[in-house]
């Protein structure tokens, strides 16, 4: 259930940060600005946590395999490079929608 719960969270904050340059690009600087903030928020929670998601530390407790997919539904190999795939998405993201904000 919580590698269920834990890849439904992932798939809502990945959507996330891909929709963020699509609005950027059609001027929807409103909705842009409030997924930036909710995948800050994000941000924020992964960074008090030592940069791993809370649900992880809970799926621990239940197996003791350490894969990088072990407490998600991706394969390894993007479980294993999500962050720096996705934090680089997130910055090009806020950095196109902030200059296309700007050049307006």
């Amino acid at each position: 259930m919580i590698k269920i719960l834990h890849t439904v969270v992932w798939g809502f904050f990945a959507s996330c940060i891909v929709a963020i340059p699509v609005l950027g690009v059609q001027a929807q600087y409103g909705w842009a600005a409030l997924l930036i903030g909710m995948v800050a928020i994000e941000v924020v929670i992964l960074a008090c946590h030592s940069w791993r998601c809370p649900l992880t530390d809970i799926a621990a407790r239940y197996t003791g395999d350490r894969r990088a997919n072990f407490d998600i539904y991706l394969p390894e190999w993007l479980a294993r490079n999500n962050k720096w795939l996705f934090g680089a998405m997130y910055i090009a993201g806020i950095l196109l929608t902030a200059g296309r904000r700007w050049l307006r």
